[in-house]
């Protein structure tokens, strides 16, 4: 199935993303967790990987073990850190071998201890490069690309944000998944700006449920996201670790409340490897089979 169309007309698309374990305990603990959510009968999952490519074949077994389990559309992160053209060929067509459906294409964020991105000698330097040697070379595999609502830390404005994103849509991406977000109205304005700008394929919001405040402070500082006032002061009401799961399932139960309420074309979840917290959203919307 094409990865558009999961997001097309009348349908709401639901997704998953995973990132891969260190060990293989951790790999076992992560497949409980998929199974745990195919139980709201998701389209596909996705698997980043770590910085720089450092877990790249991991995120392969787990995408084999995925799709081998439960025959589910999967993804497969792919960035331009610190990798060739050639080992990118060789990456996807690995990719394929294995029966990887999809990539998300990325640019990719800076190694550890360096402050911008560099190009890799025989490398690519933007995403839309990346979109375009998938496209060409390997265009049975469907490409998603990631947007902004609140603009990428990098971009010195939202028009050059804007005008990144659409080279990434020209190059071939069938579906924008955003960053995470947690001001809806921000969404809804990178939409408009998106539809004006002649962007038209599937924009899916990105949500990240909230189960503790240190670490969303965290998360929130590396991607710049903005934190409502009233939500953090409602995690801060106390230190317990039930009250920030509850407090957070409760705001990541109304925010998605109102996305669909807006016509969204679908939810992509980052779960944290965890099934907990995004099963108690779904539980309250429309995604329980």
């Amino acid at each position: 199935m094409s990865l558009g169309s999961f997001f097309a007309g009348d349908r709401r698309g639901l997704s998953f993303e995973l990132f891969p374990p260190k060990t293989d305990d951790g790999v076992e603990s992560l497949m409980a967790t998929v199974g745990e959510l195919m139980e709201y009968s998701p389209d596909f999952f996705t698997c980043t990987y770590g910085a720089g490519g450092s877990t790249r074949d991991r995120t392969l077994q787990i995408l084999k073990a995925v799709k081998d389990r439960y025959e589910i559309p999967v993804a497969s992160h792919l960035t331009c850190v610190g990798t060739t053209v050639e080992e990118l060929r060789d990456y996807l067509r690995t990719a394929i071998a294995q029966r990887v459906d999809y990539i998300v294409a990325l640019r990719g964020d800076p190694p550890k201890g360096q402050t911008e991105f560099q190009q890799t000698a025989g490398g690519l330097k933007y995403a839309n490069e990346l979109v375009a040697l998938i496209d060409s070379e390997f265009p049975d595999l469907g490409i998603a690309v990631a947007g902004y609502p609140e603009v990428h830390q990098e971009a010195p404005n939202a028009e050059v944000d804007l005008d990144n994103l659409k080279r990434k849509v020209d190059a071939g991406a069938d579906i924008i998944v955003t960053q995470l977000f947690y001001i809806n109205e921000d969404y809804f304005r990178f939409c408009d700006r998106c539809r004006a700008a002649g962007i038209h394929i599937p924009i899916v919001p990105g949500i990240l449920p909230v189960t503790n405040l240190a670490q969303i402070q965290r998360i929130a500082s590396m991607c710049r996201a903005k934190l409502p006032e009233a939500f953090l002061n409602r995690l801060g009401e106390s230190d317990e670790a039930s009250w920030q799961f509850s407090a957070g399932v409760q705001f990541a139960q109304e925010q998605v409340a109102e996305l669909l309420s807006h016509g969204v074309p679908g939810v992509h979840f980052y779960v944290l490897n965890k099934s907990q917290a995004t099963s108690e959203v779904l539980k309250a919307h429309w995604f329980v089979s």
